[in-house]
């Protein structure tokens, strides 16, 4: 009976299954493509996220296939520590593991209808260390304009609870200088130019229209655990 030999055969097909699974994967926005429009364009998103960020996730597997004892270790682990990693893939691990943990952060530090003042203990943070959230704005945004070519913003937390604003080039992540990326933005061309061109400091002023508050609070509360 057909039923029967696929009941017998499914210990093996789930494990044949199972070993297909690739060590890492595109996480699906938690969101529509159109959700964040004005700000950032449905085009802009599926770019960003159905083929740049794909591209990244299936470069970091082929990566990890050449070593795949490494394939337990989660993105930000490898990230982390860079220097555990072989060195034959150590620049492939850095560039497309920093542009999958990045962008997976990204997507959720992001929502529709979003932005407005912080609360929580993000804005208690902010004020302590920049004075207000509009002097933090301006210092976050500048640094933006100011990294030069591709690469990222962030609000990033270390040990002692304390934050600072970072930039780093590329796909480089906070989690290589032993700092926690609370949030960052992304300044890679593809992020913004569709809608924005050139008109970087315009596209950094926007942004602050779908930041999600919410999401970041509990991102800086895990930073405290690190």
């Amino acid at each position: 009976m057909p039923g029967r030999r696929i009941f017998l055969l499914w210990p093996i097909i789930h494990n044949a299954l199972e070993e297909m699974k690739m060590p890492h994967e595109l996480p699906p926005l938690p969101y529509d493509y159109t959700a964040l429009e004005p700000t950032i364009d449905e085009k802009t998103m599926h770019l960003h996220h159905d083929m740049h960020h794909a591209a990244y996730v299936k470069n970091l597997n082929a990566a990890l296939d050449k070593h795949p004892e490494l394939h337990k270790k989660s993105a930000e682990d490898l990230i982390r520590d860079l220097n555990a990693v072989p060195e034959d893939i150590r620049g492939a691990v850095r560039n497309n593991g920093g542009g999958h943990v990045n962008h997976t952060m990204f997507w959720n530090i992001m929502k529709p209808h979003g932005g407005g003042d912080p609360t929580g203990p993000i804005a208690d943070v902010i004020k302590k260390t920049f004075g207000d959230f509009k002097t933090f704005q301006e210092k976050f945004n500048a640094a933006g304009v100011g990294q030069f070519g591709s690469g990222w913003v962030w609000l990033a937390g270390d040990a002692k609870g304390d934050v600072k604003i970072v930039s780093t080039p590329n796909q480089d992540s906070p989690l290589s200088q032993s700092l926690y990326p609370i949030f960052g933005n992304d300044v890679w061309e593809h992020a913004y130019y569709l809608k924005y061109n050139n008109r970087r400091p315009e596209y950094l002023q926007a942004w602050w229209n779908v930041v999600n508050w919410e999401e970041i609070n509990k991102r800086y509360q895990s930073s405290l655990k690190k």
